[in-house]
């Protein structure tokens, strides 16, 4: 193992964003949280099931808007429409439920700003120094912004994120495809990637797309789920890659 707590055969290094370089995994999940509990309350009355976080952690965390959308739905015998963005606030479509939760997310980030984890941009940088190439994947359009905002841009070679993955047609995680186009624009087979995710969704994709190493980062105690669906090693922060080497 290298001093970054990485096999010697790994040359790139592919992070996702939230709940990996940034606090905002909870900020997503209680979105998500408002959004569906609000549609459950309003189809089912006051007796609905809430949203929980077992929910968050098995259909929604690390896919795309509209997958967990669909796929949360899925669990609970719910069929909506496809629709699309500009529907109107009271309409239930697959659509507007996706950009009820961004604009959840949004109001919280205005309100509450967002921070890194100073250890995974130490780590980040250790990387950088090491002469490994690094990408940033993650299932988020705001993805760029949200870089910009801890002033975190210019730490990534190649950035594959929502608004990417839209224009190129690329199926989200836990689909490998990606972390599997983060890898060939760094021009670096995924055997020599790792791949840093909090997701069992991420798990998923770096095991499916037979990534070098799998790293999975532990920010909600699901450290044996983690490794049922795919990581080579859990650790609760960046920073214990370092010093377990």
């Amino acid at each position: 193992m290298t001093n970054l707590g990485l096999p010697t055969d790994i040359q790139a290094c592919l992070f996702d964003l939230d709940g990996v370089i940034t606090r905002t995994a909870g900020l997503h999940a209680t979105a998500w949280k408002d959004m569906f509990d609000e549609f459950l309350r309003t189809r089912f009355g006051q007796d609905f099931r809430p949203f929980d976080q077992t929910d968050y952690d098995r259909y929604v965390d690390g896919r795309p808007r509209t997958d967990g959308v669909r796929t949360f739905l899925a669990s609970r015998d719910v069929e909506l429409p496809e629709g699309s963005p500009s529907d109107p606030a009271d309409r239930d479509t697959v659509r507007r439920l996706a950009e009820r939760k961004n604009e959840l997310l949004l109001a919280r980030i205005r309100e509450d700003g967002v921070e890194a984890y100073d250890d995974s941009l130490a780590y980040v940088r250790a990387v950088r120094t090491a002469a490994l190439r690094t990408a940033v994947v993650s299932s988020s359009k705001n993805c760029r912004a949200m870089l910009r905002a801890i002033g975190a841009e210019e730490l990534f070679d190649v950035r594959i994120d929502g608004v990417v993955a839209e224009a190129r047609g690329l199926p989200g995680k836990p689909a490998p495809d990606t972390f599997l186009a983060a890898a060939h624009e760094l021009e670096v087979a995924p055997a020599a990637c790792a791949v840093f995710e909090d997701a069992l969704a991420g798990m998923e994709a770096g095991r499916s797309g037979h990534f070098g190493y799998v790293v999975g980062v532990d920010r909600a105690g699901q450290a044996d789920a983690l490794r049922s669906h795919g990581a080579d090693i859990v650790v609760q922060g960046l920073g214990a890659l370092q010093e377990t080497r």
